[in-house]
């Protein structure tokens, strides 16, 4: 049986109950959607834009969570591995999106920040589609793009980066520059950016 957590579990309380979900234990998988479910569902809406479609990224999500579960590895947290799986079911949702009608972008609108922030609304108004932001992000390296979720929509620290990812803090940095700097290439040129098709999520 799953143990209960608090609010806001520690990565360590998430590890026991992602090993007892790894093991078919299925009140310890709805510990861990109950655990995480707030954080996944505020990024889903961050970055498609509305409560409607970010219910069927979530429902997707962690779908794919459940099916890959006993292929991760552990690498990074459970919560951080749902990060990234949201960020890919986005991605192939703002695809379909995109096939089915052309996104118009003002080129005189000036690019005011490609990083994410806490509120997409803003980057809209600043000259960046959505679609083309996340789309974007999708074409990122999956090291890059963590780290930009964690730190322009979660706003962690690169101190807190660290300890999700494993890595040190000057990983964190030079990570996240990169990031933004391939990001602001994609942004700035004129042609059309496609979401990766077929996305799945990658056992870490």
């Amino acid at each position: 049986m799953a143990m209960p957590l608090h609010l806001h579990p520690s990565p360590r309380e998430l590890h026991d109950v992602v090993v007892a979900a790894k093991r078919g234990d299925s009140e310890a998988f709805e510990t861990l959607v109950r655990a995480t479910y707030a954080d996944v569902f505020a990024l889903a809406i961050r970055l498609v834009g509305n409560e409607h479609d970010a219910a069927d990224v979530l429902q997707e999500a962690y779908l794919r969570a459940y099916r890959s579960l006993r292929k991760f590895r552990g690498d990074a947290s459970f919560r951080t591995w749902m990060y990234r799986i949201t960020a890919n079911c986005s991605a192939t949702l703002l695809s379909g999106r995109r096939r089915t009608r052309t996104a118009e972008l003002d080129e005189e609108m000036p690019l005011a920040d490609c990083r994410l922030g806490r509120d997409p609304e803003a980057v809209v108004s600043g000259g960046v589609d959505r679609e083309r932001l996340v789309c974007a992000l999708a074409n990122l390296p999956e090291s890059l793009r963590l780290v930009v979720v964690l730190r322009d929509v979660y706003d962690l620290s690169h101190e807190d980066i660290a300890a999700e990812l494993g890595i040190s803090q000057t990983a964190a940095k030079v990570r996240l520059h990169r990031a933004r700097r391939k990001l602001r290439d994609q942004l700035l040129a004129d042609t059309q950016i496609d979401c990766p098709s077929g996305m799945q999520a990658r056992a870490v």
